[in-house]
């Protein structure tokens, strides 16, 4: 049987520049790939394979009922798989009420993990959201925050639990069983064909320097801020003008007040300096 691969991170933390990389490596072309028919397999939370794969509309079931019956998805979409998936996902790595983890074990092959620096997450979630900043970081310290929980209209997705940043993290990178390669935000800016190389690597993919190279090339900021000046990418929110803003770290600095950064590395701390981000806060 096939299996998954599982794109992780915490929402606005560099999953979807992972998924270009990965898009342009894999098609081989010298022209950037279209950011709205990517090459990977989706998304984790999507209603509409959901009910194709269960027969069954999720609008119908509880919200528990619906996580009972994912990790079977998964396994029906690897049982019917020619060739191994990459899908993306912001869930946090939860188990079911019968204590089987949402994603299946039996289906996973092994997870990326991306993470980014929370205090730059902040404002880009912020951002991506239209919510005040100080908001975003509430969400972010909030252990039962969830993408599309809410019932007044039906979305798109399914319930996604996130946790608070830092148990979404360690639920990944902790999670038992599963092979994770864990990649940096930051390193991906900073040494991107050693880090992209490495996720290719981990996947079994190209090796070979050049395609990286000219992969790397293709998916960068400018390339992608050019394309969506171009026409809108189909994961941008309605009310939000573009998805892809600055790629860079650090912006923290001057959107931050030294209050928020302080709240954030409150919360945050210990994950923060497990994964070398400085955990102090500096008036």
């Amino acid at each position: 049987m096939k299996g998954i691969y599982w794109i992780a991170s915490y929402p606005k933390s560099g999953n979807t520049w992972f998924r270009v990389f990965l898009t342009n490596l894999q098609q081989k072309e010298e022209t950037p790939a279209d950011f709205n028919q990517l090459a990977t397999d989706g998304i984790a939370s999507s209603r509409l394979m959901f009910d194709r794969f269960t027969g069954m509309a999720a609008s119908d079931l509880l919200p528990i009922e619906v996580d009972r019956l994912r990790p079977r998805v998964y396994e029906l979409i690897a049982e019917n798989a020619e060739e191994n998936l990459f899908f993306k996902i912001h869930d946090a790595y939860t188990y079911t009420d019968d204590g089987d983890p949402i994603v299946s074990r039996k289906a996973t092959l092994g997870a990326v993990y991306i993470i980014r620096n929370p205090l730059d997450v902040a404002v880009s979630y912020a951002h991506h959201l239209r919510i005040s900043t100080d908001e975003a970081i509430r969400q972010m310290g909030d252990p039962d925050a969830a993408f599309c929980s809410k019932t007044q209209r039906l979305n798109v997705q399914l319930r996604q639990k996130l946790l608070t940043w830092s148990r979404h993290v360690t639920s990944w990178v902790d999670a038992p069983d599963v092979k994770v390669h864990v990649i940096r935000y930051e390193d991906m800016l900073e040494r991107p064909m050693e880090i992209f190389g490495k996720a290719s690597a981990f996947f079994g993919l190209e090796d070979d320097r050049d395609q990286i190279a000219r992969a790397v090339r293709l998916s960068s900021f400018a390339v992608l801020k050019k394309l969506e000046e171009q026409k809108r990418f189909q994961e941008t929110p309605i009310d939000v003008p573009s998805f892809f803003r600055q790629g860079k770290s650090g912006n923290y600095r001057e959107a931050l007040t030294f209050k928020q950064i302080e709240k954030i590395i409150l919360d945050h701390g210990s994950v923060m300096a497990r994964f070398g981000y400085d955990a102090k806060a500096e008036a």
